[in-house]
C-alpha cells in the first residue's frame, strides 16, 4: 500500500476490525469494512468524473457519513478536501470555492438552491448531491483498490480560517499534520478502542473533525454523527448509545447543564469531555464536577491542525483558567517580539512548532512567510506562563472575536459596514454575552446629516455575511479614537463602547 495518508485509514482499519462499527447516523450504522468499500467506490466515481490527483474536492453539508467518505475518497485519490462552513452566506461559499479552485462539490440536498446559483462563479465542474445521486454513483462504481501514492507531506485538507484583513485564508493541512495531531490526542486523552463519540460539533470545524472524529476512527471506535446540536436530543443520544467521549464549545455544554433533564439524566457512560473555542467558565466546571465529570480543555488553531496546548484532568481544577501545557508532539513558546522566551508572568506571543503545524496558506506565499519566524508559527495570541509552565491566554493580538466557538474577525464585518452609504467610519469589537461568550458589536460614525437606523444597518448585512458574524448591537459615535497618524485605537474603542448598551 503506497498510500501513507488519511485515504488509507479505512483500508487499514478494515483489515484489523472490519465488523466493528465506525459511524452511526440516525438509525443507520456503518462498519469499518463497509466504510472502506464505500470510500473506494466513491473515489472511483469521482475519478470517472474527471477528478485527479491534486484536484480540490469541496463538501457543503451538515455532519453525515458522506462527509467522511468524501474526505477519505479525496485522500485515496491524492486529491485535496475542502470543507465548507454551512453557516456562511452564498457569496462567502462562492469565494472559497473559487479561491481553492475546487473542481468537485459534494453537497447536502438542503443546499441545492445555493449550489444552483454557483455555476459561472467557480471552477466546479463535478456536482454530486448527497442522497439518490450520491448513492447511485457509489453503487455503480468499482470496489477495486486504488493504489495512488500519497505521502505525509502531501496536502490533505484546505481549511479556511478568517484573516485579519477580512479575507479568509486557506490553511493547507497535510496528511502528516492530521496524523500527528490525532496521535497527540491519543497520547494525551487516553482514547480506547471501545470509544463511542458524540459528534454534534460541526465537522467543518477543525476541532470537531481533528480533535474528536479522526482520533476515534484511528483508534477504531465509533462516531455518532449528528446534523445539528440540540441539548434535549443530546441526553437521548448519550443514554441510547452509551456515549463515552464528547467535544463541544462552552456554549454547548452550558445549554446541556441548564436543561431541565440535567439533574436526573444518566451520564454514567461519559468518560471524556473536551472543550475548546474559548476558556471554560469556572461555574460550568463546577456544575460538571458535581456530576463527577471533568473537562479537558485546551488551546489550538486551525493552522496547527489544531491541538497546541492541553490541560489534563489531573490539573483541570488546580490550573483552571489555564490552557495547559504543549501536546506531546508539540513545542510551544511564549516569546517577546525578538523571539526570546518571556519570563514567568510576563506577557508575550504564543508561537508553535511541530509536525502538526501547516506548511502554509493556500496561494498566499507572502502571508505564509509573515506567519513564520525561524520555523515557529506566530499565533498572534498573547499569553503568560506560570511557574509550572502552564500557559494562560490573556488576549488576542489579532482582535479576533470567538462567539460560540466560531472565529470572527472584525475587519471582515467592517468591510461590509463601510459599503453602507450612510457610514463613514466603523469599528467592530467583541462584547460579553451570557450564551455565546462574546458577540460582535459595531461602533459606527454616521455620515453628517444622515438619520442612521441601527436596525436597518444590521438588516443590510443579511445575506452578505454569515448570521453569526452579523453584530448583535450597534452604537452610534461622533468619531472613533485614533493615533496622530490616523491608526484606529481598538483598545480605546473597547474601553469606551464595550460596556454601554447598544441599539439593535
Amino acid at each position: 500500500m503506497r498510500n501513507e495518508g488519511l485515504g488509507s485509514w479505512p483500508a487499514r482499519r478494515a483489515r484489523k476490525t472490519p465488523h466493528r462499527t465506525a459511524l452511526i447516523h440516525g438509525e443507520d450504522a456503518t462498519d469499518y469494512g463497509t466504510l472502506h468499500t464505500r470510500t473506494t467506490r466513491l473515489a472511483h466515481a469521482l475519478r470517472a468524473r474527471g477528478v485527479r490527483r491534486g484536484d480540490r474536492i469541496a463538501y457543503l453539508g451538515p455532519n453525515h457519513p458522506s462527509y467522511l467518505e468524501t474526505l477519505f475518497a479525496a485522500g485515496t485519490l491524492g486529491a485535496v478536501f475542502v470543507p465548507l462552513n454551512i453557516r456562511l452566506a452564498g457569496p462567502e461559499i462562492a469565494y472559497q470555492l473559487a479561491d481553492s479552485g475546487a473542481r468537485a462539490l459534494v453537497y447536502g440536498p438542503s443546499y441545492a438552491g445555493l449550489v444552483a446559483g454557483l455555476p459561472g462563479s467557480t471552477d466546479v465542474r463535478v456536482y454530486l448531491e448527497v442522497g439518490g445521486e450520491y448513492e447511485a454513483a457509489v453503487a455503480e462504481a468499482s470496489a477495486e483498490p486504488i493504489d495512488e501514492p500519497v505521502g505525509p507531506d502531501d496536502t490533505c485538507i484546505i481549511m479556511y480560517t478568517s484573516g485579519t484583513t477580512g479575507r479568509p485564508k486557506g490553511a493547507m493541512l497535510t496528511h502528516g499534520n492530521l496524523t500527528w495531531n490525532a496521535i497527540n490526542v491519543l497520547v494525551d486523552t487516553d482514547l480506547i478502542a471501545d470509544e463511542r463519540a458524540l459528534v454534534s460539533a460541526p465537522l467543518f470545524h477543525t476541532a470537531g473533525l481533528n480533535m474528536l472524529t479522526l482520533p476515534v476512527l484511528l483508534k477504531g471506535g465509533a462516531c455518532v454523527l449528528v446534523g445539528a446540536f440540540d441539548p434535549d436530543a443530546t441526553f437521548d443520544l448519550i443514554e441510547r448509545h452509551r456515549i463515552t467521549f464528547m467535544f463541544g464549545v462552552p456554549a454547548m455544554f452550558d445549554q446541556v447543564a441548564r436543561h431541565p433533564r440535567w439533574p436526573e439524566a444518566d451520564l454514567s457512560s461519559l468518560r471524556i469531555l473536551t472543550c475548546g473555542g474559548s476558556p471554560v467558565p469556572t461555574p460550568l466546571i463546577a456544575w460538571y464536577q458535581e456530576r463527577g465529570l471533568t473537562f479537558l480543555q485546551g488551546y489550538g488553531m486551525t493552522e496547527a491542525a489544531p491541538g497546541t496546548l492541553f490541560l489534563d484532568a489531573e490539573h483541570a481544577v488546580s490550573k483552571a483558567g489555564s490552557a495547559g501545557v504543549p501536546h506531546f508532539f508539540s513545542d510551544v513558546r511564549v516569546v517577546r517580539p525578538d523571539l526570546t522566551p518571556v519570563g514567568v508572568g510576563e506577557v508575550g506571543e504564543v508561537v508553535v512548532r511541530g509536525p502538526h503545524v501547516m506548511p502554509g496558506y493556500w496561494g498566499l506565499p507572502e502571508e505564509t512567510a509573515a506567519s513564520f519566524a525561524d520555523g515557529w508559527f506566530r499565533s498572534g495570541d498573547a499569553a503568560r506562563t506560570d511557574e509550572d509552565g502552564y500557559v494562560h491566554i490573556v488576549d488576542r493580538i489579532k482582535d479576533m472575536i470567538i462567539s460560540g466557538g466560531e472565529n470572527i474577525y472584525p475587519a471582515e464585518i467592517e468591510d461590509q459596514l463601510l459599503a453602507h452609504p450612510d457610514i463613514v467610519e466603523c469599528a467592530v469589537i467583541g462584547v460579553p454575552d451570557d450564551k455565546w461568550g462574546e458577540v460582535p458589536r459595531a461602533v459606527v460614525v454616521p455620515r453628517e446629516g444622515a438619520g442612521l437606523d441601527p436596525d436597518e444597518v444590521l438588516a443590510s448585512l443579511a445575506g452578505r455575511l454569515a448570521k453569526y458574524k452579523i453584530p448583535k448591537s450597534v452604537v452610534l459615535a461622533d468619531e472613533l479614537p485614533r493615533t496622530a497618524s490616523g491608526k484606529l485605537l481598538k483598545s480605546r474603542v473597547r474601553t469606551r463602547y464595550g460596556t454601554q448598551e447598544g441599539s439593535a
